[in-house]
């Protein structure tokens, strides 16, 4: 690793997210940072690059695209860590996952696609485990405020005992065209992603030790003050990240559960968010109204400044064990997309640069980095603080 010329190669950064990953790191990487951009139009990552400002008049542009096999092995082969924004994975991501585990390269993304993640860990978790990659997978908004979020509220609680939590999330911001693309990708990919669940859980470890239990609770729409209003279970990758995460520590306690919630204000907003949710999955089980769905938003579309500097996230958690009653919360700006690209950077230099557990393998945030991205995340201006006990 010492001898490759990168630590950081950020590929797609002609995208929305991309782009923007590339202008945190611009921004705030350490001055040592040996960065570059990647990505198969060199003139689209000149225009990139000068926007960055003249302190990266220099920085290196490298060629690749997701249909040259070689082009992504010599990148993986160069640098310490490889982030990719090219979505939706399940069409465009697994080539650069295979180049990195083959690589022992660090991998991270902003994937929120539970097939891809499965079928990742499937094709090539051993290899990674053997060559040293580590890949980690949603450290964007999803699954960071929520996988980070349930570590830190564990640590406010004692070792060794029951814990039972619940997390609430409220947004307030847009979504550009590459979510919502990767959005229409997932629902129309239901089956094909529960198949591919069930031979993951065949094939992975349960909890170690075996007497711990680990569980997901669904939890049913209800009013709840703490969370935020009216609550309800939402299937998401996060409360699957956060589990996997407390099944590989156990610091997560001898019998842990988790419960996944969004909130709104208004019970109408969350019957209008379940119907149009119900709708969006039946258009896209059919090509002809899928390909309609397609065209209502492109990818590289996405909110304007003043949109994203309006926007917030929330994510509260309340956590009962030996008991007591803790509740935190995690919070922070525009979700989506400035503070996506904020983790997603964060994380990508706490792999080249922090001391972390010796793992290796498919690993989710926690796992991988813990308390040192954590730290890093706080200094970065997103909040994770304990309030009042219950």
């Amino acid at each position: 690793m010492g001898s490759r010329p990168y630590d950081v190669v950020v590929f797609g950064a002609t995208g929305f997210t991309g782009a923007l990953t590339a202008e945190y790191l611009a921004a705030h990487a350490p001055p040592e940072t040996r960065w570059a951009l990647a990505g198969r139009n060199m003139s689209k990552l000149e225009q990139v690059r000068s926007r960055l400002g003249a302190g990266s008049a220099e920085l290196p542009l490298l060629q690749a695209d997701v249909n040259d096999v070689p082009s992504l092995q010599a990148v993986a082969e160069a640098t310490k860590v490889l982030i990719t924004t090219v979505g939706p994975y399940i069409r465009y991501g697994e080539p650069l996952v295979a180049a990195c585990a083959a690589a022992g390269t660090d991998y991270v993304d902003l994937t929120g696609e539970p097939e891809f993640v499965d079928r990742m860990w499937l094709g090539y978790h051993e290899q990674a485990s053997g060559s040293g990659a580590r890949i980690v997978h949603s450290c964007g908004f999803d699954s960071i405020p929520y996988d980070l979020g349930a570590l830190f509220t564990v640590e406010q609680l004692p070792d060794a005992v029951p814990i039972a939590l619940e997390g609430f999330v409220r947004v307030g911001g847009t979504f550009s065209g590459g979510t919502y693309q990767s959005t229409i990708e997932i629902l129309s990919r239901l089956r094909q992603s529960a198949s591919v669940a069930r031979d993951r859980r065949a094939r992975e470890p349960g909890p170690s030790p075996s007497d711990r239990r680990v569980r997901g609770v669904s939890g049913a729409p209800h009013h709840d003050e703490f969370g935020g209003g009216w609550v309800a279970p939402i299937p998401t990758i996060d409360p699957v990240t956060v589990l996997r995460s407390a099944r590989a520590l156990d610091r997560y306690g001898p019998d842990f559960s988790y419960s996944h919630y969004l909130a709104v204000k208004r019970l109408p907003v969350l019957v209008g968010l379940a119907g149009g949710a119900a709708g969006m999955i039946a258009l896209a089980q059919l090509p002809p109204t899928r390909n309609a769905l397609r065209k209502l938003k492109s990818s590289g579309e996405g909110p304007s400044p003043e949109q994203r500097a309006k926007s917030w996230f929330r994510v509260r958690f309340r956590a009962r064990a030996d008991g007591r009653t803790v509740h935190t919360q995690v919070s922070g700006g525009d979700p989506g997309y400035g503070e996506t690209s904020k983790m997603l950077a964060e994380s990508a230099l706490c792999l080249a640069f922090d001391e972390l557990p010796e793992r290796a393998g498919q690993l989710t945030p926690a796992v991988a980095m813990g308390d040192a991205l954590l730290d890093r995340l706080q200094r970065a201006g997103i909040k994770f603080e304990q309030l009042n006990d219950g």
